[in-house]
């Protein structure tokens, strides 16, 4: 028996365990015990722990409830008559754990860490038309007398083949079990794990939530961000409570109003962007107040400058957004045309996008649109090809000129272009603004607050300035300000 033999010029490889290796060892754990339930994909996950052997002292029982009729016997009815949801999850994962707490006694296994797994699936259609989503979670202890944790996570299927998919989902059910043993001191790195042996065109993961005692510190905001961060979904949705939400269930069949912005901070020019546009929106033909959502959307492509995000800038935004009641989208769509094509994803009702002049005068730069096989005309038939709408809202030049829809400058060679949208409606002013709002920027409010300027609150909506100041959001020190006044 030599030493290992290193070679000069070796890189160092992270050693990813093996799907055998990470099933075998939860196995030959004589604690950890509990229950499969896997209902829409057949037994992907509990197949990989009978195989790796070792297996009789981990698995309980393993179900699939593939019948309807069956699985409502064994979890209930659901109200909404659907089964793949978080709803059905959820129901799975406490139904089978309290089986489990009620079927072995504590006296006599005194060291146990029960879990239940669970997962509710629909793989491709038959027409292959669509590619199949699920939900899948864990309950598990970590100690044998403390309470659960839990991991729910929402899945989208990107490959079109049903067998590959059932093939992903077991492999993403060993590392999601494996992980949350084996990583749950560290949610970030845990998240990361759940792509072990598996590709980010396999699968998207786009919401996941923790929770109970080991992840009590755990804000689950960050780790939507880090979804989007990581690559492995295209945007996450933060509801105005602040928690995650999965865009597919609030965006379907809705009437859409997004604002982009960075909003560091959310000022006065943003708010009365958001209440003129909306207005002019719902007066729309079939445009209902009920069934419209307004979205801010905030996109992780333009704060790179240094190559890394600030996370807790990006949460302070989305909070004081979130305060003020609304819906909040963190993505990574650099151009706006990405943005429609996503919610055209979800709803095929009107959409309509609020934004300042530079923002459209932006959108003619054909330097966004070089990628495209098909160039600008390519990002404008996916931007406008339906009932879409720009709001425009005014801005003053260097000059102090009022620019709006009629005067902009656009490339010469995009004017023609920029003239067609114009005159088919599709790019309409906010004509009832606020003037005392077009010397508001954003960017000179967040110096002030940075640098200690007093004066900035009066630009800001009520009650934003009192929480930057309560939670010391973007650089603000009291400090700064007592020694501009002294």
């Amino acid at each position: 028996m030599g030493t290992e033999i290193k070679l000069k010029g070796d890189k160092v490889i992270e050693q990813i365990p093996s799907i055998k290796d990470k099933a075998l060892r939860i196995n030959l754990n004589e604690n950890i015990y509990g229950t499969f339930a896997e209902i829409g994909a057949g037994q992907e996950t509990v197949r990989h722990f009978f195989r790796s052997g070792g297996s009789s002292g981990t698995i309980a029982k393993a179900m699939s409830a593939y019948d309807k009729d069956f699985s409502d016997a064994v979890y209930g009815i659901e109200g909404d008559g659907r089964y793949v949801t978080e709803n059905r999850l959820k129901k799975m994962l406490t139904f089978e754990g309290e089986l489990i707490e009620e079927r072995l006694s504590r006296e006599k296994h005194p060291n146990k860490l029960f879990f239940s797994y669970a997962n509710t699936v629909a793989t491709i259609d038959f027409a292959k038309q669509f590619k199949g989503h699920g939900w899948v979670g864990i309950r598990y202890q970590i100690e044998p007398d403390e309470a659960y944790n839990e991991i729910i996570l929402h899945i989208r299927f990107k490959e079109t083949d049903a067998r590959l998919q059932q093939e992903t989902l077991g492999i993403l059910g060993v590392n999601l079990i494996y992980g949350a043993f084996y990583k749950y001191n560290d949610p970030k790195r845990l998240l990361r794990y759940l792509y072990d042996h598996l590709d980010k065109d396999q699968l998207e993961i786009d919401t996941i939530n923790f929770s109970g005692p080991r992840f009590a510190d755990v804000d689950n905001r960050l780790m939507s961000l880090q979804l989007v961060k990581n690559g492995m979904t295209d945007a996450v949705m933060f509801n105005p409570e602040g928690k995650n939400i999965l865009p597919a269930a609030i965006l379907y069949k809705k009437n859409l109003l997004a604002l982009r912005g960075s909003f560091r901070p959310v000022t006065k020019v943003n708010m009365d962007m958001y209440e003129k546009s909306l207005k002019m929106f719902l007066e729309e033909n079939k445009v209902e107040k009920d069934n419209t959502l307004v979205v801010f959307e905030i996109t992780l492509s333009n704060l790179r400058s240094d190559g890394e995000i600030d996370e807790r800038d990006f949460m302070d935004r989305a909070e004081l957004l979130c305060s003020l009641g609304q819906t909040v989208m963190i993505s990574n769509f650099q151009e706006y045309y990405k943005v429609v094509e996503y919610f055209a994803n979800y709803t095929k009702a009107r959409m309509g996008l609020a934004m300042g002049v530079n923002n459209l005068v932006d959108i003619f730069d054909e330097k966004y649109y070089r990628h495209l096989s098909g160039g600008i005309l390519e990002a404008f038939g996916k931007l406008f090809y339906r009932d879409m709408k720009v709001f425009l809202y005014p801005m003053l030049d260097e000059d102090g000129v009022l620019m709006n829809s009629s005067n902009l400058k656009v490339h010469p060679r995009m004017k023609e272009l920029y003239k067609f949208f114009k005159f088919n409606g599709k790019v309409v002013d906010v004509a009832d603004y606020d003037p005392n709002n077009l010397e508001v920027f954003s960017r000179e409010v967040l110096k002030m607050i940075n640098q200690g300027t007093p004066g900035w609150e009066p630009m800001l909506p009520p009650g934003i300035p009192e929480i930057i100041k309560e939670h010391h959001l973007f650089g603000y020190h009291p400090e700064k300000v007592l020694n501009q006044t002294n």
